[in-house]
């Protein structure tokens, strides 16, 4: 069982509370310390997560999982592009580089746990209507986030042939929605409009913050191998998703998208990005009967009630409206 857990990337609120669940929770599985790292501060409390400043881009990781005697590391450093980080790029596919390297040579790992993203299949019209974990992205992996999870995933594949002793599990989690989150696509249903691609409504899905804390802490705390699609049962249309926050959509042609997505965005207030473009043209759904059957975990959150609970925080009173 998991004695020691490192955990990464504990500056950003929804990570230091995951940390926080492990640490609370850890006797039932024998944790008896969880250590956070992060290149600054967490504003959010901890709790009993001990917190080492430390850059997972430099070697100096290797000493934390040595002094520490870590054998689980949780590596949920990978961000989206507009996140808080500056340079994400370096963090994303440098740090996990490093991360992994430290890995390979400590003694004491038994176990590697990846917190990835559905952004790893792409968006692309070639698209299947859904998802499962053998498919393999068929566009909209060139730039940006989705390359960073192709390649941070294929270093970690990488890894585990190397180290045929430590389970490793990778978790493809779809968008998560909460009223902190600071990602691209709940930075865009902030907007006053929303801007839309005329002639697509495209299928999405999402993830409540609850869901992705307790599947990460299972990874952590039980031996879970494997990879597993992890998101909320059903799907929403983005013209479902525009009535019940109340918000008129911008419908733009496809021809020239991106610098028509990014004037509008810039016009109200909001941010963008070019898989961001392509997720709100095709949309993306995934298969979750892995998470459930093999995994062993029941989605407590739909992607209807997930989408509700943050128009709620957005819009007071909308709840209470019979939106469910």
């Amino acid at each position: 069982m998991s004695r020691v857990v490192l955990v990464t990337g504990v500056a950003d609120g929804a990570v230091a509370r995951t940390a926080r669940l492990i640490a609370e929770r850890g006797a039932e599985s024998g944790i008896e310390k969880v250590v956070g790292v992060d290149t600054t501060l967490p504003s959010h409390e901890l709790g009993s997560v001990k917190f080492i400043r430390a850059d997972i881009r430099t070697p100096v990781i290797g000493k934390v999982l040595a002094v520490e005697d870590v054998d689980t590391v949780v590596h949920l450093g990978v961000a989206p592009s507009s996140s808080r980080l500056k340079s994400t790029k370096e963090l994303n596919v440098i740090g996990t580089m490093q991360v992994l390297a430290a890995c390979q040579r400590s003694e004491t790992l038994r176990k590697f746990v990846l917190g990835s993203s559905t952004a790893v299949y792409g968006t692309s019209p070639r698209d299947p209507a859904v998802w499962s974990e053998s498919g393999t992205a068929r566009g909209g992996v060139r730039s940006g986030y989705p390359k960073d999870t192709v390649e941070v995933e294929g270093y970690t594949r990488g890894f585990a042939r190397r180290r045929p002793d430590v389970l490793v599990t990778i978790l493809r989690m779809s968008q998560i929605l909460s009223p902190r989150s600071s990602a691209p696509l709940a930075a865009y249903f902030r907007g006053p409009v929303l801007p839309s691609v005329l002639g697509f409504d495209p299928r999405l899905q999402f993830l409540h913050l609850a869901d992705a804390m307790e599947v990460v802490r299972q990874a952590a705390s039980h031996d879970r191998p494997g990879t597993f699609n992890v998101a909320g049962d059903g799907v929403m249309l983005l013209s479902q998703c525009a009535r019940l926050l109340g918000k008129p959509t911008v419908p733009l042609p496809p021809v020239g998208l991106g610098s028509a997505f990014a004037r509008v965005a810039r016009l109200v207030g909001t941010e963008t990005s070019p898989d961001l473009h392509r997720l709100l043209t095709y949309g993306r759904v995934v298969d979750t009967a892995a998470l459930r059957d093999i995994f062993g975990y029941e989605v407590r959150h739909s992607t209807r009630q997930t989408f509700s609970s943050f128009a709620g925080a957005l819009r007071p009173g909308l709840l209470h409206a019979g939106v469910r």
